[in-house]
């Protein structure tokens, strides 16, 4: 199974369901990491495909929902700053703080831009010399090299206009804490590929 027509092909997807249910014997409760793992698994119905014994339950989700508020009103308050440029990936935009978000920031003259990767905001930053431009930098551990080659790449440039907000997280800290605490029911992980790669 390599291609996207071939996951979308119903009878293997329903193969492959019957193999799962044969070798099924007990209760499983498996947690998925990702928010786009839950997404994909929704979407797609791979739940219902799932023999009862194993029940999903939905992890910490992404990053962006785990951002601490404290750090988006920070953000919130630089992207209202006159004469500062604020980089954001597009998530982020609509995730309250206290009293609003980057969005309605936006729409009150915040200059905030939607980039796809902290290398645009650099970009930017050497674009606009006059004006300081701040990078929210968040995500997961797969997201720090990318975040670590904006830093790197200002200083080859000189830029003294370029900063960032950082709120990295870590995965193996939040599958610890839900493995000690007490009663937990998680038996096993469904982990994001990409962040298992990283660690």
């Amino acid at each position: 199974m390599k291609f996207v027509t071939e996951y979308r092909d119903a009878s293997t997807a329903q193969q492959y369901a019957q193999a799962i249910a044969q070798i099924t014997t007990k209760p499983w409760t498996i947690m998925e990491i990702c928010g786009g793992q839950t997404h994909s698994i929704v979407k797609f119905g791979i739940d219902e495909l799932l023999p009862q014994e194993i029940e999903l339950i939905h992890g910490p989700g992404c990053p962006v929902c785990v951002t601490p508020i404290e750090l988006i009103d920070k953000a919130i308050a630089l992207a209202s700053l006159p004469g500062l440029i604020f980089c954001s990936f597009g998530d982020m935009l609509r995730v309250p703080g206290t009293q609003k978000d980057l969005l309605s920031t936006k729409a009150n003259g915040g200059d905030i831009r939607i980039v796809y990767s902290p290398l645009d905001a650099v970009k930017i930053a050497a674009e606009n010399p006059t004006k300081e431009v701040v990078f929210f930098a968040v995500g997961f551990e797969t997201t720090t090299p990318a975040t670590a080659m904006a830093v790197y790449q200002a200083k080859q440039q000189n830029l003294k206009n370029f900063s960032m907000l950082v709120s990295h997280v870590l995965v193996p800290p939040a599958i610890e804490a839900l493995l000690s605490a007490p009663n937990t029911r998680v038996q096993g992980f469904l982990a994001a590929g990409h962040v298992c790669t990283v660690m």
